[in-house]
């Protein structure tokens, strides 16, 4: 094939994230909680977090190299899980991204230490913080013992050997104001870390580098990129259990607003996708998307695609008899 006739799109397999749905519960529980700052200012954070996730989305899109892209992937191995902002899978590489969207300035010191610097209320703070490159090694290393666990002595003696040059840690910092200094920062960081005005240049100079011969195909790239999203779950956590909530009163009006009815008919469903298809109950969907399916019924496919109440897989999979069962309720 020649050059010009190659894929170029970006292709994005998954591009929500669990931040959104935590942000909305938190923001759907304010009310309830003790301590409004702190709530605020976690939601503040996510947001930060989304923010610097989407500034990479936006900036793949146009990246006009031929890669498909995950966005937040949770990967389980025994009773670890690795939860990744972005795979990208790239004719040169699998990109492993760890997204950080700080305020303020970072440094990186000789010993491949983090050390964050900002100005709060007129005072200067200074903090160490976990280096998100050992935190992208983290998850290629979970990566690669899944692999290793579900794949013969040859193929792992195969895979090995080539594992370390494809899996590659990227970390991206999407502050466009801070500065990012890495002059003393050990080669090995310097080599896999990189600010968001610069990533787009940073993969094509990495594509550039590489020889014809050893580019992935498109149909290698999609492979697995669908192994990733088959394999990912959905992370379950329950957001309140960090706040002290306000004891509510109890009324005749704000007891019939939820539709216990509903509830009922979705936990059935629920209990028996999870039994036939033997997966866990949150596969289906969790406490907290339930909750919100009653709140909100949304009563058709494309009001629950809308509501972000479910993720791309709990929507392909269950989404129409889940709208079924709201207009039927």
């Amino acid at each position: 094939m020649a050059l010009f006739d190659r894929f170029r799109e970006t292709i994005f397999l998954k591009s929500d994230s669990e931040l959104e749905k935590e942000i909305a519960e938190l923001k759907s529980i304010r009310e309830q909680v003790k301590d409004k700052e702190r709530l605020d200012i976690d939601i503040k954070k996510l947001e930060l977090g989304l923010m610097g996730e989407r500034q990479i989305e936006y900036e793949l899109k146009t990246s006009d190299l031929g890669i498909y892209v995950l966005h937040d992937i949770t990967l389980p191995y025994e009773d670890l899980t690795a939860q990744i902002d972005y795979i990208i899978n790239t004719p040169v590489a699998t990109y492993i991204v760890e997204c950080k969207n700080l305020i303020g300035n970072v440094t990186v010191d000789n010993k491949g230490e983090f050390v964050r610097e900002y100005y709060i209320n007129g005072k200067h703070i200074k903090e160490s913080i976990y280096s998100p490159y050992r935190q992208a090694l983290r998850h290629i290393e979970l990566i690669k013992k899944r692999w290793l666990q579900r794949n013969g002595k040859l193929s792992q003696l195969l895979f090995e050997k080539n594992f370390s040059s494809w899996y590659r840690p990227l970390v991206v910092f999407c502050n466009p104001k801070g500065i990012l200094n890495i002059k003393n920062a050990p080669q090995e960081i310097k080599d896999h870390i990189v600010k968001i005005d610069q990533l787009n240049e940073y993969l094509k100079k990495e594509y550039d580098n590489t020889t014809w011969d050893n580019l992935s195909t498109q149909k290698q790239m999609l492979d697995n990129s669908e192994g990733f999203l088959d394999a990912n779950v959905v992370r379950v956590r329950d957001l309140k259990e960090k706040y002290e909530i306000i004891e509510q009163g109890t009324n005749k009006e704000s007891q019939t607003e939820y539709d216990v009815e509903l509830e009922n008919k979705l936990k059935e469903f629920r209990t028996k996708k999870s039994r036939d298809k033997k997966i866990p109950a949150y596969y289906v969907f969790n406490n907290a998307e339930l909750e919100r399916l009653v709140k909100e019924k949304p009563n058709t496919i494309d009001k629950l695609k809308d509501s972000k109440i479910l993720d791309t897989t709990k929507l392909k999979l269950h989404g129409d008899e889940i709208v079924e069962i709201i207009n039927n309720n």
